[in-house]
């Protein structure tokens, strides 16, 4: 694969070359994504949500060897990665998609254990990527359980 094809994926469309906020932008990705999954059996969820992130972790690994970083601000696709993570196997609903941005968010900047010990110990694009689907699953289960109290 060429490099423009893996910068322009794992920037989400060039969303990561915008300074402001690139990570929040490339969670915006997700928010489509999760629509179109969420129609979808479990099953098809799980698997797709599983090959996104394979394709993340690759593309992922890719950009940072070409733009010579080990986590370049520019990609953005292990946040989509993340919010796929947060969101799967629950409804499409005002509260999966603003919820789980939100807490989405705040774990992936803030990084408390494990997740920190993640982003620091591994490389490439594992390192990248994984940090960001195990903020997307504690969000997974925190808006879980907000559904249980408030539904």
């Amino acid at each position: 694969m060429n490099q423009p094809v893996v910068k322009f994926l794992a920037s989400g469309a060039f969303l990561g070359y915008i300074p402001l906020a690139p990570g929040t932008l490339g969670t915006l990705w997700g928010i489509p994504v999760f629509y179109g999954l969420s129609g979808f059996s479990p099953a098809i969820q799980a698997v797709a949500s599983v090959l996104f992130i394979l394709a993340a972790v690759f593309l992922s690994g890719r950009a940072a060897l070409a733009w010579g970083r080990k986590d370049p601000p520019r990609v953005v696709i292990d946040e989509t990665a993340g919010y796929l993570a947060s969101t799967c196997w629950l409804p499409f609903t005002g509260l999966t998609v603003l919820g789980g941005f939100v807490i989405f968010r705040i774990l992936d900047i803030f990084k408390p254990f494990p997740i920190r010990k993640i982003d620091r110990e591994l490389k490439g694009g594992w390192g990248i990527v994984l940090d960001d689907v195990l903020a997307g699953i504690f969000t997974n289960i925190l808006l879980r359980l907000v559904m249980a109290f408030t539904g």
